[in-house]
């Protein structure tokens, strides 16, 4: 076998940028590494003299799970591939710019060592057809999804390049994977085939779409008894009855189907040659309704972050907004006017970001999170918002915050608090005017982060990025944890490593635990002072079963992305950036793509052109309290709106 000959290679990029200046010098100028293999870069700014300027130099990776970099600047292989690291130097004076080099990193792919079939079933009966399932590991016990696997068969059965399998005569069949010189060889029993008919039965025969069908299909012999091994094959066609639209929808092949447009669908069952069909109707969902602009609380001098919506001690509705990259304001406002929003009061703490604001579940404290300190030292503000017309500064508690606290959360007594984006720390507040840390949850993965922690029913659901989502019992007692011992005992990762928020809920019709995750994607870079694009949807997980999750639908807004969201019942409120505050019905079992299937209600997307930047929605998070969606823009401030009832004739929208 040839082994692939790919190396790390650490390419220092042209510094002519700089000629009259300072600049970046790297020892060594390259690097070959294995997986595995560690090794020391050296970086220094010189200016045009040769000599040393002692400026601060930073190295970072573009992808912690597959190159890491410490904070003494050793580069450490983790896996194959193209990758990139990335130094900069930020300016030591006013006078200075900011320098910045990117290498490319290539990791050596390891030799492949063994393939592995998995399920492979005890016989297959002749005329049907299985999928085999393999896997690829490497020298390094590394599974490998990039390596393409051959299979062939002998004369009793056959096998295409996706990998199915079809038997064609009884006796037995031998398989043979092959990468390479690298094979695996198996042998399985053809069987003549039984089955002579399929029963085919569905829960029911019209429904609206986004609605889930399940099929059971019995394949029978002669004497009608079920064979309860053969295999049997779902498959779909439709007409939908806009003649203009096409008939989609998802089946799977344990017989859940869900139609996206509205028509006739025949759903079949396969086993062999042997087939039967049923045929279904699916109605238009037709769930469409306004969303009505209620009021806003402009903010127009710079932006805005996140936002809590509370009722007060006095039984009026109280809001508190972040503010972003600017000098470490709150505002509070008095919301119980929807379509008065008026600010009440403001504080300031030393921070150029106050990313996130939660309020304690009596209402009494507010807990504010700091970046961008001047002395560095960050941590969380613990305020007095009994009145929020003079709130006030009980205790500041910086430590091991001082890398910044980008989210936090309340919850019992506890503010769950991140640190410089690693972990997060558990910090009792019982007594606010002397926090003290309790605990802490942080992954042992290679490169791993973090950006959000959200708790409910004592279980801390934290979004770590390519890692997934984690779920740590810190209460519930599932695992045994507490806020002193934080236990993780299920988690769930996707491909893009995107994972930004967490949102868990309870469907009570289907009694489903669901989770959702939302992606946070810039695919054309980020402007801090224009408007801005981003991508990305929210993946709803099944974690009924916690050792099983299975990914089943997903909501998605062509030409936007996703941020941060709230459920309510069997609605959810999503922000999705420059694409404005999505209502979406989330009623029932859910499958496939939400958005096709006509479950998004309606829709409202801020601008303002007295915003921070003038007509540039950008859409942060939402939250629905007492009737009445509220949602923070990035640059506009503080909003609210309200779904217009289905029957108007001449009802007017009441604000409270």
């Amino acid at each position: 076998m040839k082994s692939l000959s790919i190396f790390i290679v650490v390419i220092v990029y042209s510094i002519s940028a700089y000629p009259q200046g300072d600049k970046l010098v790297v020892d060594p100028s390259s690097l070959t590494l294995e997986v595995g293999e560690k090794a020391k870069v050296n970086v220094s700014v010189v200016d045009k003299k040769g000599a040393n300027t002692n400026r601060e130099v930073r190295i970072f990776s573009r992808d912690g799970r597959n190159v890491d970099v410490d904070d003494d600047n050793n580069v450490t292989a983790l896996k194959p591939g193209n990758h990139s690291l990335l130094i900069i130097s930020p300016p030591a004076n006013n006078n200075d710019e900011r320098l910045r080099l990117e290498y490319a990193v290539s990791i050596k792919f390891p030799e492949i060592a063994r393939i592995a079939l998995d399920k492979v079933p005890d016989k297959i009966y002749v005329g049907t057809t299985v999928r085999l399932d393999f896997k690829v590991y490497d020298r390094t016990g590394t599974l490998r999804t990039e390596e393409g696997v051959t299979l062939t068969s002998d004369d009793k059965s056959s096998v295409d390049q996706y990998y199915n399998l079809t038997a064609l005569k009884a006796g037995t069949t031998t398989i043979t994977a092959r990468i390479g010189e690298i094979t695996n060889t198996i042998k399985i029993a053809v069987k003549d085939n039984p089955v002579v008919s399929v029963g085919l039965e569905s829960d029911m025969i019209e429904a609206r779409t986004g609605d889930v069908f399940h099929f059971n299909a019995n394949a029978l012999d002669a004497k009608g008894k079920p064979i309860e091994d053969a295999p049997v094959t779902y498959t779909f066609s439709g007409g939908a009855y806009d003649i203009s639209s096409s008939a989609s929808g998802l089946i799977k092949q344990d017989g859940r189907f869900v139609a996206e447009e509205a028509g006739l669908y025949t759903v079949t069952a396969s086993c062999g040659q042997v087939t039967t069909r049923m045929t279904i109707n699916a109605v238009a969902r037709d769930i469409e309704r306004d969303v009505k602009l209620m009021g806003h609380g402009s903010v127009g001098d710079r932006h805005t972050s996140d936002f809590w919506i509370w009722e007060g001690a006095d039984g009026r509705d109280y809001a508190v907004t972040g503010t972003w990259g600017a000098d470490g304001t709150a505002y509070f406002w008095d919301v119980t006017n929807p379509a008065n929003i008026t600010k009440i009061d403001s504080i300031q703490v030393d921070a150029r970001t106050v990313n996130d604001v939660k309020i304690s579940e009596d209402g009494k404290l507010c807990v504010i999170s700091r970046e961008g300190a001047s002395n560095r030292k960050n941590g969380i503000v613990i305020l007095d918002v009994s009145d929020p017309r003079d709130v006030s500064v009980i205790s500041t508690f910086t430590e091991n915050l001082t890398g910044g606290v980008h989210n936090l959360f309340i919850y019992k007594n506890h503010v769950y608090a991140l640190s410089n984006g690693e972990r997060y720390y558990v910090i009792n507040i019982e007594n606010p005017l002397e926090p003290r840390i309790v605990g802490k949850f942080e992954l042992d993965t290679p490169g791993h982060s973090i950006h959000d922690v959200w708790i409910e029913d004592g279980i801390a659901y934290s979004s770590n990025w390519q890692d997934g989502v984690q779920l740590v019992d810190v209460g519930n007692g599932i695992a045994g944890g507490s806020p002193e011992n934080p236990v993780q005992f299920a988690s769930y990762a996707y491909p893009s490593a995107a994972h930004h928020a967490t949102f868990p809920y309870n469907s009570k019709d289907t009694g489903k635990s669901y989770v959702i995750l939302g992606d946070e994607i810039f695919p054309y870079g980020f402007n801090l002072n224009g408007p801005n694009t981003a991508a990305g949807f929210l993946h709803f997980v099944d974690f009924t079963d916690l050792d099983n999750p299975e990914e089943i639908a997903r909501f998605e807004v062509p030409g936007a992305g996703s941020h941060n969201y709230w459920v309510d019942g069997d609605l959810l409120y999503t922000a999705f950036y420059n694409g404005g505050i999505r209502v979406v019905d989330i009623s029932g079992e859910l499958m496939g793509d939400l958005g096709k299937q006509g479950r998004e209600i309606g829709f409202i997307i801020p601008s303002d052109p007295e915003g921070y930047v003038p007509n540039a929605p950008f859409a942060w998070g939402a939250q629905l309290h007492k009737g009445t969606i509220f949602y923070s823009d990035w640059n506009s401030g503080l909003w609210a709106a309200k779904v217009v009832p289905e029957v108007m004739d001449d009802v007017q929208v009441e604000t409270r």
